[in-house]
């Protein structure tokens, strides 16, 4: 009887002893401003209420993010923001969700989606979900877009709705 209770007694101490594995956020942040610049000159500006950080490196920023992109003398040519943000750090790729919106302000352009990605290396952003474009002159939507991160050139991967097309005029 002795040996069946120090057997049962090792069996709790090995349960307790099994290693708790944290996957939470190793540091989080308010009101944080990451900065990029070249050659002293910035490029981009991302702010975010809540920035936390984990183990892999990436990063997440629950209450939303906005990424700003300077043009190379210093003026702001486009927004891009969204009320929930991640960056995968392996794929240097950020993802910004829920009532996303990309503004070029040159082109006093819109754009607006629930989902979109921004690809640095690449200096691209897409999505495979609707999207609506707002221009001086038009609105358009479809679903899918790929743009480069300044928002001057979109291309809508599948088109909607009813779009104007000026016929030239023969004199």
């Amino acid at each position: 009887m002795v040996a069946g209770l120090s057997t049962g007694c090792q069996k709790n101490d090995a349960e307790v002893k099994k290693k708790v594995v944290y996957n939470g956020p190793l540091l989080e942040a308010t009101n944080v401003t990451m900065l990029v610049s070249d050659s002293a000159k910035l490029q981009i500006k991302l702010t975010a209420p809540v920035s936390q950080q984990f183990e892999s490196g990436d990063q997440v920023y629950p209450k939303g993010m906005k990424v700003t992109f300077y043009s190379k003398d210093g003026g702001i040519v486009n927004t891009l923001q969204g009320k929930y943000g991640r960056y995968d750090k392996a794929k240097d790729l950020y993802l910004v969700r829920s009532d996303v919106r990309v503004s070029n302000e040159e082109k006093k352009q819109k754009m607006n989606s629930e989902e979109l990605y921004y690809d640095k290396q690449k200096a691209i952003i897409y999505t495979e979900k609707f999207v609506r474009v707002e221009t001086p002159t038009e609105i358009l939507t479809g679903t899918g877009l790929t743009a480069n991160q300044n928002f001057s050139r979109y291309k809508i991967l599948k088109p909607a709705g009813v779009f104007t097309v000026e016929t030239p005029v023969e004199e």
